[in-house]
């Protein structure tokens, strides 16, 4: 027995170095390099969206005696948008976006006591060139361009009329805002835009019994709030980019 088991060693030891040389190398497998993916915002789009709008200056400039004016009504404000984009260098984005937005009781009233004038906008519009810089999902963007509005002009009471207005229906805007895409080919914005239509000038002859013949003059201007949704037409998921 004991003769059998110093047998039994003699031959795990001298068979072991060969049946380890046997055995294969492990396989060495390099990690895979990390994928990240890299956004793509070029491409055309159209959105809605819902906000607020506020008076700008409230100041004015008046010979009308006893004349008296507040700011310009808060306003509920929704409608649409269209435009596109083109991302360049490789973060950089510029485009262009046509928008307009209907208005809720947007007015401006004046009066003597007696007699009244009353400014009111049913909606605004603006074509827009943007420019913004992006991260994956994420843009921030000012923009710049001509706007647009109703041109209803002043209603007036019987004692300040016939009054002779002169409104302007085009102007400038400006403002800047956030987008965010959230799922494939949709994005979430949010958004400040300032719309400046020079001075409004009203003249009246004093047609009305006490009323007497004056001019009326104030700075014509919006700050609009909006919260907004666009869809992008040919966005074709992420671009797989490797790091």
């Amino acid at each position: 027995m004991k003769k059998l088991l110093l047998a039994t060693v003699a031959f795990v030891a001298l068979g072991a170095p060969a049946l380890a040389a046997d055995m294969a190398a492990r396989p060495y497998t390099k990690a895979p390099a990390p994928i990240m993916a890299a956004y793509n915002w070029t491409g055309f789009y159209a959105g809605v969206h819902i906000g607020a709008a506020f008076g700008g200056d409230n100041g004015f400039a008046t010979t009308i005696p006893g004349l008296t004016g507040g700011s310009r009504d808060a306003a509920f404000l929704g409608g649409g948008q269209i435009g596109a984009d083109y991302q360049f260098a490789p973060n950089w984005l510029v485009g262009i976006e046509g928008q307009i937005s209907g208005l809720s009781d947007n007015n401006r009233t004046f009066t003597n006591g007696v007699n009244s004038f009353r400014d009111r906008s049913d909606w605004l519009a603006s074509v827009t060139g943007r420019l913004g810089y992006t991260w994956g999902p994420g843009l921030i963007y000012a923009k710049g361009g001509v706007a647009f509005r109703d041109d209803n002009g002043l209603a007036a009471t019987a004692g300040f009329l016939p009054a002779v207005t002169d409104r302007e229906s085009t102007g400038y805007t400006v403002g800047g805002g956030l987008e965010y895409m959230f799922a494939p080919a949709w994005s979430a914005k949010v958004e400040y835009q300032y719309y400046n239509f020079d001075t409004t000038n009203v003249s009246t002859t004093g047609a009305g019994a006490g009323v007497t013949p004056g001019v009326l003059s104030y700075k014509d201007d919006l700050h609009t709030v909006k919260v907004g949704l666009n869809y992008r037409f040919n966005w074709g998921g992420p671009v797989v980019a490797k790091y």
